[in-house]
């Protein structure tokens, strides 16, 4: 079976197939398809965990999707800083994380805050709405377009090409428009690196550029890369949020009565979700992981969506409980590559279920979900709801 096929996790049967994997710690190799040298697979939350850690034997530096390896690497290796390790990785999380800090993040608040108040608005003048294209992306796309520092005129642009760019396969014209609309970003991203050449602002574009051991390259590819992870995962738990109101009786009003409860039901919510499907590492030295001799230079794909509902660290996986604690979820990864936009997601997420259940009473759906069709993002590409708000 080829693990990186997009169609099998086109239903909820991917499911089943990693509880069983999870369950048993199982190691799978997956022959050349979707990887052009193949792939083994792991599933468990310690097997994950394991391969992602700080001291383990594995690299990004290749890339972290299915298809790159050693002998087929990732264009951006060394430059992009999920793509990066060593001192190159960790003067990447310097620059970037001055922009998403505690501190930076806190600021935000106020926007993040301000959309959520419009957006919510404009749904309940609409009636039935479908949040995973009208609420999930929107939210997202204008805080990161904050950060960057991208007009906000230009935000429904940038946002229609990152949609473009993983879409979900299903046609030539699909990958094709999908290939274009990736040149696309990079072009917008070099016309913006130009106009903070002629006049620099306080936008996180103009700090990378500032820096003066950064490379354009490496500045375009790292815009790229803040404006993909800040857009593409963050939208599903978002959306995530709406399903679980509805498959949750008093999820709404159990948050509305006890306020802390925000930030559990936040955490949750991305374990419940899972949007971020897999990451890649390539294996530095021989080893031995869940019994399996792994060679150096061994692809190994880490399902951090399968680790997340793994039943010997998460009592009733399936099911969304606000109040999950502990909640060690890999959500965001594991070790030195965890997610360095984690805070600014949590703020999104958080604010969203704290008006929502300020302003709502129930949530229902008002239609079927449809899942995304793809190896990599775990969300949904429809989910209509109707929203009884309170008085």
């Amino acid at each position: 079976m080829d693990l990186g096929d997009p169609q099998l996790y086109a239903s909820r049967d991917r499911y089943a197939m990693w509880h069983d994997h999870a369950t048993e710690d199982r190691i799978v190799w997956s022959p050349p398809g979707s990887s052009p040298s193949g792939f083994w697979s792991v599933f468990s939350h310690q097997a994950c965990t394991a391969v992602l850690g700080p001291q383990a034997p594995f690299t990004s530096r290749y890339g972290m999707l299915i298809g790159f390896d050693a002998d087929h690497p990732d264009r951006a290796g060394g430059e992009m800083i999920v793509a990066a390790d060593g001192a190159r990785h960790l003067r990447l999380r310097e620059i970037l994380g001055r922009f998403l800090s505690r501190s930076a993040v806190a600021a935000l608040e106020p926007f993040v805050r301000k959309e959520v108040d419009h957006l919510l608005a404009e749904m309940r003048a609409v009636g039935v709405v479908d949040v995973a294209r009208h609420i999930g992306p929107l939210l997202p796309a204008a805080v990161v377009c904050e950060v960057l520092g991208v007009p906000a005129g230009d935000r429904d642009h940038v946002m229609r090409l990152t949609d473009t760019a993983f879409a979900s396969p299903g046609s030539e014209s699909t990958a094709a428009a999908s290939v274009e609309a990736h040149t696309e970003i990079f072009g917008y991203f070099g016309d913006q690196l130009a106009l903070r050449d002629r006049s620099p602002g306080d936008d996180l574009i103009s700090a990378l550029l500032a820096e003066d051991d950064l490379t354009r390259d490496e500045v375009l590819v790292n815009c790229y890369n803040l404006l993909i992870g800040g857009n593409q995962t963050a939208r599903h738990v978002i959306a995530g949020c709406f399903d679980a109101a509805s498959r949750t009786p008093g999820l709404l009003d159990r948050i509305r009565e006890d306020p802390t409860l925000v930030q559990t039901a936040a955490e949750e919510a991305i374990r419940w979700v899972s949007p971020g499907m897999h990451v890649l590492r390539v294996a530095t030295a021989d080893l031995t992981l869940c019994g399996q001799a792994i060679a150096a230079g061994d692809p190994v794909v880490a399902w951090l969506a399968a680790a997340n509902r793994d039943p010997g660290v998460f009592a009733q996986p399936e099911t969304f409980r606000p109040d999950r604690s502990p909640n060690r979820h890999l959500g965001f990864g594991h070790g030195p590559h965890v997610c360095l936009g984690a805070r600014l997601a949590r703020l999104e997420i958080a604010v969203v279920l704290r008006i929502l259940a300020e302003r709502a009473g129930a949530v229902h759906l008002a239609g079927d979900p449809l899942p995304t069709r793809s190896n990599l993002i775990q969300g949904y590409q429809s989910l209509p709801v109707e929203v009884r708000w309170s008085e």
